[in-house]
């Protein structure tokens, strides 16, 4: 595939953005969110195929949430690869490549989804689904390429968000399928996706294009993994990103077996709170724009740690509404979070990079590799912060194997939430040093 390549390419020069640039990028991006929308829905599709899936599967509530566990675990570990693809092959070239596999975990689902086929076929579909996790990583990589510094927080965030959107689409396309056609109808919800893959895939290959200067740069992971800020930002993403995915995953279950709600009835809840997650993710980055990141991300750390006590006393007096209020509100600050952060990672590193020009390197080089390393943490981050869809789930399969509550689930997500608000306010938020050539002073106003 030879694409569509462009040489020249600095977003940073005020001139060439207003002349070519901003069209050029704007293009991309919005082409970069249908294709990440679409592989988004695919990764989650197992969150809605399990309330398709009643009694006459054989199948309990822990093996449930092992189930939707393992596309997480597989879409985590597939943005690694999906990330260093984009310098490999190009960004628009990797995009139609990556929305055609999503044809592959579709079609197997469409043929496996029927009673009697045995769980460890469930499994290895569910896994396949995994594909659709890594299109987050390289679009994001991709996307971060184009825009500007000053951009960057909005950009990443509507791009992200478009994605995430993916998964309270596919979950009220769900809902719809099983109000009227009932839960004997899953193959409807797969059929649906077949052709809008398709289109995704057609777009990509006609709208976007491909940036010379990020093709090839290997040298960027191995510098990326020697940086401490690369396992802290992975580590404040498993807190928002990992939130939000694997409450996606798992809230129509918990809404299913604490409080007894039908297929039905819980669809008709759960695409609230990813829906919401969402459409405020660009919020947080723009926020993140005007504010600063490492702020933003501090402050939505604590709230976090306050939605997650309203639902801990929620699930006490057996209030579902209250339940249900705390989750929707724990999902709008995991959006708010996730656009908060993903902001901060291509700041740390240009605040690295005036670091180093205050202390005599080349301004130029400066930037370019913060350019770089910036795109190469976004993939490591999002992979290592989507294992927090993975812990998420398997939290909830063990507290409802030994309670038959989420229980002890919540109050481990509410001791890593303050956990992540410690590490943000010691990395990034303490007064930094006067003397600008002070590695700590990197961080100020991150």
């Amino acid at each position: 595939m030879a694409g569509r390549w462009i040489d020249h390419w600095d977003p940073e020069d005020a001139g060439f953005w207003q002349r070519t640039g901003a069209k050029v990028a704007n293009r991309n991006l919005w082409f970069s969110i249908l294709s990440e929308h679409i592989g988004f829905s695919i990764w989650t599709m197992w969150s809605v195929l399990v309330l398709f899936m009643g009694p006459e599967y054989g199948i309990d509530a822990a093996g449930k949430f092992f189930l939707v566990a393992v596309p997480t675990l597989v879409g985590a570990i597939l943005r690694l690869p999906y990330t260093f693809a984009v310098a490999r092959f190009g960004g628009r070239n990797w995009t139609v490549v990556s929305a055609l596999l999503l044809l592959l975990p579709t079609i197997l689902a469409a043929i496996v989804m029927q009673p009697g086929t045995p769980y460890w076929v469930f499994i290895a579909v569910a896994a396949v689904g995994g594909l659709g996790g890594g299109n987050f990583a390289s679009s994001m990589t991709n996307i971060n390429a184009f825009f500007p510094e000053r951009k960057k927080g909005w950009a990443l965030g509507l791009n992200a968000g478009g994605g995430n959107i993916g998964v309270p689409v596919i979950q009220l396309i769900g809902l719809l399928i099983i109000a009227t056609a009932g839960t004997g109808a899953p193959r409807v919800l797969l059929g649906v996706y077949i052709p809008l893959i398709l289109v995704a895939a057609v777009f990509a290959a006609i709208k976007m294009d491909n940036l010379t200067s990020v093709k090839n740069d290997t040298g960027a992971f191995r510098e990326s993994i020697q940086e401490s800020q690369t396992w802290v930002m992975a580590f404040l993403y498993i807190g928002t990103f990992g939130s939000f995915i694997g409450y996606s995953f798992a809230f129509g279950l918990v809404l299913q077996n604490q409080f007894g709600r039908t297929p039905l009835e819980a669809a008709a809840v759960t695409f609230i709170g990813p829906l919401l997650g969402s459409l405020i993710r660009p919020v947080g980055g723009t926020l993140a724009d005007k504010l600063g990141g490492a702020r933003v991300t501090f402050w939505n750390f604590l709230a976090m740690v306050v939605a997650t006590a309203v639902i801990i006393g929620a699930s006490a007096i057996d209030s579902l509404g209250l339940f249900t209020a705390g989750f929707v509100l724990l999902f709008v600050l995991t959006g708010l979070g996730n656009g908060s952060t993903y902001k901060m990672i291509p700041a740390i590193f240009r605040g690295q990079a005036r670091v180093a020009i205050a202390a005599g390197a080349d301004e130029g080089a400066s930037y370019l590799r913060a350019r770089r390393i910036s795109g190469a943490v976004i993939g490591i981050a999002g992979a290592v912060g989507a294992l927090g869809g993975l812990f998420i789930n398997l939290a909830f399969r063990q507290s409802f194997m030994t309670t038959q509550s989420g229980d002890t689930a919540y109050w481990s997500f509410l001791a890593f939430y303050v956990v992540c608000a410690v590490v943000t306010y010691v990395v990034y938020l303490r007064p930094a040093p006067v003397d600008a050539t002070a590695p700590r002073a990197a961080y100020a106003g991150v």
